[in-house]
């Protein structure tokens, strides 16, 4: 027997539509550095970390609104119409969910960035920090040394 298959998998029509729905919740690091260079008219990428997180390093563009404010000072800093993208640390936090749905709760249209800041920094992409821009190496375990994305 599968183990991959040892429940029943859906079928076609009924995994489609949870893969299409999934990708209308969330974007990922490669297609948010690529807007913000495209320069996307109101794309706003915020960044729903602790002041500390914020100032050892965020995307360079983003917003600096912790989660705990969104819903206090989001229409102040936020333009309506905005298309928002949240982010936090990664993969193994939840902030930029719970950020999220603070923004959705508003009438923010917005999307969750997957792997977040870690994501970001391990795909070689630049930072600012309290000192400048930062660039680390690419984690050959995230995406390719020599290419802007994984080609997916």
């Amino acid at each position: 027997m599968s183990a991959s298959f040892s429940t029943r998998p859906p079928r076609p029509d009924e995994a489609a539509a949870h893969f299409a729905a999934k990708l209308s919740f969330e974007t990922d690091v490669s297609d948010v550095h690529a807007d913000l260079h495209a320069h996307l008219p109101n794309l706003v990428v915020v960044d729903s970390r602790s002041v500390e997180a914020w100032d050892q390093g965020h995307v360079p563009g983003a917003l600096h609104l912790p989660t705990a404010e969104i819903p206090d000072r989001a229409a102040d800093v936020v333009p309506p119409g905005s298309l928002v993208v949240t982010y936090c640390w990664g993969p193994g936090c939840n902030g930029a969910t719970r950020a999220a749905l603070a923004f959705a709760r508003l009438g923010y249209q917005v999307k969750e960035m997957i792997g977040g800041y870690e994501y970001w920094v391990r795909e070689g992409l630049a930072v600012e920090t309290l000192n400048g821009s930062v660039t680390r190496p690419v984690d050959a375990l995230t995406a390719p040394a020599l290419a802007a994305s994984c080609g997916c």
